[in-house]
C-alpha cells in the first residue's frame, strides 16, 4: 500500500541515508545516498509515494554530480545516446541539458540499477521503467483517470487529450473520491490504483473552476489568461510576414500555448479526505472527443475498450522503444524480455481486466463544458452504495 510519508536508513559513516518510494506494494524504488534534492527530484516525477520498504527494491537510483569517464564511447544517436565497451548511456537529461544517465536496458524489468547525473533535472524514462517492471508481476499500468462515485469504482481511459481528466474533474466537486490520473494501475483482484500526483489544468479547465481560480495568485491568473491571446496573436501575424520572422512566429506560437497550464495536488480539488487512492473496476468509461456540440454515451463491450488501448500503450511507450532501439543497435547481443513481450503482456491483462467489465464510450466536443458530462455519466454507470 501507498504510504505519503518519508523513509531514511541509518546513515553510515560517510554517507547520506536512501530513500524509499513503493508504489502500492508493487515496484520498489530506492534512492541510494540520497540528498534532499535526489528525493525532491524522484518526488516530482512519482508523486508522494515515500515509504520503507520492507523487501529489495527492484530499481536502485544513485545521483551524482559527475559519472566517471569509463573510456572511449560510441554513439547511437549523436548527443542523445552512446555505449562504453560494457555500459550504455543516456547523454540528455530533462529539456535537452547535456547530463548522463547509466541506463542498464536490458535490466529493465528485472533489478534496474540506474546512476544519473544531478544536473539532468529528473531520470530520464524512469516511470516507463516501473510500468513494464509492474507488467512483469501482472499489474497493468494504464493511461487513465480513475474515481469513485456514490460507491461505483469509474475507471476513464483513452488516448492522451481525450477527456480523461475533464470526466474526473467534472465529479471532483460532487463528493467523488479520487484514486487516479494520468497512470492508473489494474491488479488481478479487480482493484485500480492511483497516486497523488500533481493534476495538470489548463487555461479552460481553470475558467469552470471559479473557487479554484480565485485562489490562484494575481500573476499565476495574468499568465494563465495572457498567453493563449499572445499565441493566437504569434499564429496570426505569422501568416502575415514572410521569411525568418514568420518562421519564428509560427513555432512561438505552440510554445506559448503549452504553457498556458497549472499543476494542482488532487486535494486541493476533492478534499484531503476524498483520496482514496484505491477502488474497484465497477464501470469502463472509454473516452474519446468528436467534431459536434454534444455529449453522446452509448454501451460498449469492454473487450472493445481493451483492443483499443492496445494503441494507446502502445504510444505511451514509444519513447523507451526508441531509446530501447538505440541500446539495441550499439548492443545487438543483448536483449530486455521485459520490453520485448510488453506487447503480448498488456494484450492479455487488457482482455483479462477489462473484457468482462460494464463500459461505454463517451464521446465530447473538446474544449468540454465539465458539467455536460454528469448527467450522461450518470445516468450510464448508475451509483449508490
Amino acid at each position: 500500500m501507498t504510504r505519503a510519508s518519508g523513509t531514511t536508513a541509518p546513515e553510515a559513516e560517510g554517507t547520506r541515508p536512501h530513500a524509499d518510494f513503493d508504489l502500492h506494494g508493487i515496484v520498489g524504488i530506492r534512492v541510494l545516498d540520497a540528498s534532499p534534492q535526489d528525493v525532491a527530484t524522484v518526488t516530482r516525477q512519482l508523486g508522494p509515494i515515500a515509504a520503507p520498504l520492507t523487501r529489495e527494491p527492484d530499481i536502485t537510483i544513485r545521483f551524482v554530480d559527475e559519472l566517471p569517464e569509463a573510456g572511449p564511447m560510441t554513439y547511437a544517436t549523436w548527443q542523445e545516446s552512446a555505449a562504453t565497451d560494457d555500459d550504455f548511456y543516456l547523454l540528455r537529461g530533462k529539456d535537452g541539458v547535456a547530463a548522463r544517465t547509466l541506463l542498464p536496458m536490458d535490466a529493465v524489468g528485472d533489478s534496474c540499477q540506474i546512476v544519473c547525473e544531478r544536473r539532468a533535472g529528473h531520470v530520464p524514462h524512469l516511470l516507463a521503467v516501473i510500468n513494464m517492471t509492474a507488467l512483469q508481476r501482472d499489474v497493468l499500468p494504464l493511461h487513465a483517470s480513475a474515481f469513485t462515485y456514490e460507491g461505483v469504482g469509474v475507471l476513464a481511459t483513452g488516448w492522451g487529450k481525450g477527456g480523461k481528466t475533464e470526466v474526473l474533474l467534472a465529479f471532483a466537486a460532487r463528493g467523488a473520491r479520487y484514486v487516479g490520473d494520468e497512470w492508473v494501475y489494474l491488479t488481478p483482484d479487480g482493484e485500480m490504483h492511483g497516486v497523488p500526483e500533481p493534476i495538470r489544468l489548463w487555461n479552460w479547465h481553470i475558467e469552470q473552476l471559479p473557487e479554484l481560480r480565485a485562489g490562484l495568485p494575481a500573476a499565476t491568473r495574468a499568465r494563465l489568461a495572457s498567453l493563449p491571446a499572445m499565441a493566437s496573436s504569434a499564429a496570426g501575424l505569422s501568416a502575415r510576414l514572410r521569411g525568418l520572422p514568420a518562421s519564428v512566429l509560427r513555432r512561438t506560437a505552440p510554445v506559448l500555448r503549452r504553457q498556458a497550464y497549472v499543476q494542482v495536488p488532487p486535494a486541493r480539488l476533492f478534499g484531503e479526505d476524498a483520496l482514496a487512492l484505491h477502488g474497484r473496476v465497477d464501470q469502463v468509461l472509454f473516452v474519446a472527443s468528436h467534431d459536434r456540440d454534444d455529449v453522446t454515451i452509448e454501451p460498449m463491450a469492454g473487450a472493445s475498450v481493451a483492443a483499443h488501448m492496445l494503441a494507446s500503450l502502445e504510444e505511451e511507450r514509444g519513447p523507451l522503444l526508441q531509446v530501447y532501439r538505440q541500446f539495441r543497435f550499439l548492443f545487438p547481443e543483448r536483449r530486455a524480455a521485459a520490453i520485448e513481450e510488453a506487447p503480448a503482456i498488456e494484450r492479455r491483462l487488457l482482455e483479462r481486466y477489462l473484457a468482462d467489465r460494464p463500459a461505454h464510450v463517451l464521446r465530447h466536443p473538446y474544449p468540454v463544458d465539465l458539467d455536460s458530462l454528469v448527467g450522461p455519466v450518470e445516468a450510464a454507470v448508475g451509483g449508490g452504495s
